[in-house]
């Protein structure tokens, strides 16, 4: 039996470079996505954002103070979103509202508005308290 012979010429040369470089990021690549879950958010958050059991009353409220109120708060909030107790700020939040608007995803108005985005612990903040099922803690 003839052995087969592969002859790299210098046409599929840098194809072959250029494989073994892909095949070698998506190694590293796959070597760190398991510090990128869940359970590691708190560190993915930084400087001690502690996104575990979100308290509405204790983490939510301030947050909301500090960058919602002056807009949606009370019979006059703007457009109609009022955001000043638990029931009315709740229902905002289980409808994707307040996600879409604090995250800026294609489709929602950036919130604050005119204003500098919340800090990425105040977003993950809102964010766990949603996932956690909104809790009237």
């Amino acid at each position: 039996m003839v052995p087969l012979v592969i002859k790299l010429n210098y046409i599929n040369y840098p194809f072959m470079k250029v494989k073994i470089l892909l095949a070698a990021v998506a190694g590293v690549f796959l070597l760190y996505l398991p510090a990128c879950v869940k359970s590691n958010a708190v560190e993915l958050g930084g400087g001690g954002c502690d996104t575990t059991n979100v308290s509405y009353s204790l983490q939510i409220v301030p947050i909301l103070q500090d960058n919602c109120y002056v807009c949606h708060k009370g019979p006059g909030a703007s457009s109609g979103v009022d955001f000043s107790n638990y029931g009315a700020f709740k229902g905002w939040a289980e409808s994707g509202y307040v996600a879409g608007n604090i995250t800026a995803a294609p489709g929602y108005t950036p919130m604050p508005y005119g204003l500098p985005p919340l800090s990425t612990c105040e977003i993950n903040t809102i964010l766990a308290w949603i996932h956690q099922g909104t809790p009237n803690n």
